[in-house]
């Protein structure tokens, strides 16, 4: 990925992100502000509240969508513009990531829920029986989501879904 240069982030803002509260925090801040400018595509300190999960996400952290929008609410305008200002994002996100709030799930809970849905316990779900319960059950995934995850998950050449491997693969540093 080509790097971009913008005065996406003033000096004063940045110099409040390097603070004084700690070289811990100043790191996780810098982590921050890095995230908030690749989606800062205007260089004006904002960012479309559609890309707000996504930054989240590439920090580390998994909310559910509810758990998502209530962050979103917390950090929108009071008349909502569509965009995000990284103000109003900094110090919110900061604070998540010190609670250590929404982080993944482990790789023995994930397969543990695979093993649920596994009632035969044969090591593998066909895709459509997987699809179904992500569609349609719980939390459901969009279709992009479902196919995009599916690309992924289905062994190519039994087409199925071998869940200790999959789950293998999204909790690798690699993927």
């Amino acid at each position: 990925m080509a790097t971009r240069h913008c005065a996406s982030v003033t000096r004063q803002q940045r110099n409040m992100a390097e603070g004084s509260a700690g070289s811990a925090v100043s790191e996780l801040q810098k982590r921050i502000t890095s995230a908030f400018e690749v989606f800062d595509h205007e260089c004006n300190h904002t960012v479309d509240v559609r890309e707000v999960g996504t930054i989240i996400r590439s920090l580390g952290c998994f909310p559910t969508e509810a758990e998502l929008h209530d962050v979103i609410a917390e950090i929108e305008e009071e008349e909502p513009t569509g965009f995000v200002r990284f103000e109003k994002f900094l110090p919110t996100m900061t604070r998540l990531l010190l609670e250590h709030r929404f982080r993944p799930v482990s790789e023995d809970l994930l397969l543990q829920a695979f093993e649920v849905l596994d009632q035969e316990k044969k090591g593998h779900l066909d895709p459509e029986e997987l699809s179904r319960y992500l569609t349609q059950e719980g939390e459901v995934f969009s279709v992009e989501e479902v196919e995009e995850m599916m690309s992924a998950a289905v062994d190519p050449e039994r087409n199925v879904v071998v869940y200790k491997e999959f789950v293998s693969l999204m909790c690798s540093d690699e993927m």
